[in-house]
């Protein structure tokens, strides 16, 4: 079983959490800002004195955005750690397959799966499979039962002739009892191959398809 964890900022370097320090950014202004009023204060005209209702309302705006930035910053630090633990929890995953939401399939070993749904409105339902430059390379009705049932395109053309492993688009289109056309969903099973984190988010590798982690939807058994 093959696959890969890892953690990257986009780059391929590994990527730590960033911190950020309470006399930096808006920290240093608000200490800038103390200095001056102080300053002030000592310096200002006994006759002409400042508002002091306007200098507390300065202070609370200032005290209640450097906390708000506070707050970003350790959320930043708990969402750093919780894709960690993500990373972690999504190795037993590799080489096993999964099922996800996506519009693209993924062709492995030249066999890719599609999972529609249970018949509801939609009684039938066609299925078109495109390529890079999105040409129709093949297509297929199905009939829509009482469960859920799997559609495997064997990576041949309208030809016959075999694509390479990869990830494809597909579109789906519902048809009703009377032929009305409806909205028709499914998902995607494919074997995991690996796991990263890239540009803020934890990513599922299926061969040549990325997925957000959030988008796994199931472990389907037997594999």
């Amino acid at each position: 079983m093959s696959g890969t964890v890892q953690g990257t900022n986009g780059t391929g370097s590994s990527a730590a959490p960033r911190s950020t320090s309470p006399t930096t950014g808006f920290g240093a202004d608000f200490n800038t800002f103390l200095t001056l009023l102080t300053t002030q204060l000592r310096n200002q005209d006994p006759t002409n004195a400042m508002d002091p209702n306007e200098m507390t309302q300065q202070l609370v705006q200032f005290a209640g955005v450097e906390q708000q930035l506070r707050t970003n910053t350790n959320l930043e630090s708990l969402i750093s750690v919780q894709q960690g633990t993500q990373l972690v929890g999504a190795a037993p995953l590799m080489g096993r397959l999964v099922e996800v939401e996506s519009d693209r399939l993924a062709l492995q070993g030249g066999q890719a799966t599609l999972r529609l749904p249970a018949a509801g409105e939609a009684r039938r339902v066609g299925i078109g499979v495109l390529d890079p430059q999105g040409n129709l390379i093949r297509s297929a009705q199905v009939d829509l039962g009482g469960a859920t049932q799997d559609w495997v395109w064997d990576g041949k053309d309208v030809e016959g002739v075999q694509r390479p492993d990869g990830a494809y688009s597909y579109v789906l289109v519902g048809a009703a009892s009377d032929g009305t056309e409806v909205e028709v969903t499914g998902t995607v099973l494919a074997r995991a191959t690996g796991v990263e984190r890239r540009e803020g988010e934890v990513r599922l590798n299926l061969g040549a398809l990325t997925v957000a982690f959030d988008r796994l939807r199931g472990l389907p058994g037997g594999n």
